[in-house]
């Protein structure tokens, strides 16, 4: 069984900052005029095809807001909600937030950190946007606080990056998380459940490689068409293309996931949520993630399932760390 702070069958970020920082360590999304090298051109436009940002980002972040002012509503709506926590990150959230030059990075990353309460960062990003430059910048902040790098994954299959637009291939994700690990900074990886042509069997498959990647935490997300995107477009011309997971068929397919997953990897999120007059599909009832996640711990409870159960049966000779 997971040894857990909270007794769950798989390990939380919230454990890490617990045992490493003796609190929770609550995120405050921060949203800049940041794009992408998919929308501008240089490696594509449109963007991710699945992509809408006014879905997740929440209503205090507002472009024409102050990072200082963005994270000090943040950290005043937060307070409420995680009484517990004794220190907030800055969560530079919306688009690609290292596509710019290391000196403005600098300017920005300084101006969070000087907020009171704010004592790290959490930078989203891809991986085709983490230069040397960026990395020497990194370790310069890692000297006095806590830098926390989330990458666009998405998938381990080329012809779901592909089909989703992301502009960049899994040999890109392989070389940046193993640069990264080489530079020993906290690394989380996002990871879409469900980017055609992917189904749950390509996706049980893929974490034999998934496993062998030196990466600290995982985010999982099951794929949602939202509003507004070219996904919608597709999916209404033909939905079959689209593997949409259920609620009750993703409780079981992420317990018995997890169950395959290594054991030290930490679970940062379970599954996807966006405000309703965004979703499509698929329809949850507008089960809030919370409850969502409730329910894949008391579904692993009660079939004696837990995080890295079954990781034995993945174990190859050829760990690529």
């Amino acid at each position: 069984m997971i040894n857990s702070f909270y007794s769950k069958p798989f390990r939380t970020l919230s454990d890490y900052f617990i045992e490493n920082y003796h609190s929770r360590l609550q995120k405050i999304s921060v949203f800049l005029p940041f794009t992408c090298p998919n929308k501008d051109g240089t490696k594509g436009k449109g963007g991710c095809y699945y992509c809408n940002n006014e879905g997740f980002v929440p209503s205090y972040c507002r472009k024409n807001l102050s990072i200082n002012h963005q994270l000090k509503e943040g950290i005043a709506f937060h307070r409420k909600r995680y009484r517990r926590s004794n220190g907030f990150l800055a969560y530079f959230q919306a688009n690609t937030n290292t596509y710019t030059h290391v000196d403005e990075l600098l300017k920005f990353f300084t101006e969070a950190l000087e907020v009171d309460g704010i004592v790290g960062l959490s930078i989203s990003t891809r991986p085709d946007c983490i230069s040397e430059d960026l990395l020497q910048l990194l370790l310069e902040f890692k000297k006095k606080c806590f830098i926390m790098i989330e990458i666009g994954v998405e998938s381990l299959r080329n012809e779901a990056l592909m089909f989703a637009n992301r502009g960049h291939d899994v040999a890109t994700s392989l070389k940046t998380i193993k640069k990264l690990h080489y530079y020993k900074i906290f690394t989380v990886i996002h990871y879409i459940l469900g980017l055609p042509p992917e189904n749950p069997q390509t996706l049980l498959a893929d974490i034999q490689l998934l496993n062998q990647l030196p990466f600290n935490a995982i985010k999982l997300h099951h794929l949602q068409i939202l509003k507004n995107t070219y996904f919608e477009t597709l999916y209404k011309k033909n939905p079959f293309r689209f593997y949409l997971f259920e609620l009750t068929e993703y409780i079981s397919f992420i317990s018995h996931y997890l169950s395959f997953l290594r054991p030290d990897i930490y679970i940062d999120r379970l599954a996807s949520e966006v405000p309703p007059r965004y979703l499509i599909a698929p329809q949850w009832g507008n089960i809030r993630y919370d409850m969502v996640a409730r329910k894949i711990e008391d579904y692993m409870k009660q079939n004696n399932l837990f995080q890295g159960k079954f990781y034995n049966r993945f174990l190859t000779t050829s760990c690529m760390f």
